[in-house]
């Protein structure tokens, strides 16, 4: 995702249609484990990310933008006889403050998309900023059903809402 709206590479697909259910429901693939991501792996998720950068679903990023998302960024790997062979999902957190983090890039392979492996991003994100403290985590998307989900919801507590003002189009990719 990133602070236009969630790169949310998951919408319109059957993930959003089991929102309601909570991640500990949609148990992912046995085959399928999530890791840190490396800047080793940059490459990897630019090649991820190309089809939904190409539907404008998610924001095109340069390699420096992707490797500098790794440090809390997370990639969801299937294996194959406890070896890594297919990079099929990516989500990073970005700490603006001790009081707010976005969820950016989610990006799930389609062939993987309503099996779990997006929320179980989003988890790990999650957990990265509360670990670090963090008070609040947004997520901009067109994807509401599938955040609301994962926890989120349009406003907090106290009522406090996001409201944007676009200053230049986003670029054609």
């Amino acid at each position: 995702m990133d602070s236009t709206e969630l790169d949310n590479a998951v919408s319109g697909n059957s993930e959003t249609t089991g929102a309601q259910q909570s991640a500990a429901e949609v148990p992912m693939p046995s085959e399928i484990s999530v890791r840190q991501a490396t800047p080793a792996d940059a490459e990897t998720i630019h090649a991820l990310m190309r089809p939904y950068v190409m539907q404008r679903l998610l924001l095109a990023r340069t390699e420096a933008e992707v490797i500098e998302l790794t440090r809390h960024g997370f990639v969801a790997i299937r294996m194959e006889d406890q070896r890594e062979v297919q990079l099929v999902g990516f989500s990073a957190i970005e700490i603006y403050s001790p009081k707010l983090a976005e969820l950016q890039c989610l990006a799930v392979h389609h062939q993987y998309q309503g099996s779990g492996v997006g929320r179980s991003l989003v988890r790990h994100c999650v957990e990265r900023a509360k670990s670090l403290n963090v008070m609040e985590v947004m997520a901009i998307s067109s994807s509401e059903k599938f955040l609301q989900g994962c926890g989120f919801d349009f406003s907090l507590p106290d009522q406090k809402k996001a409201l944007f003002c676009q200053l230049r189009p986003r670029p054609k990719e």
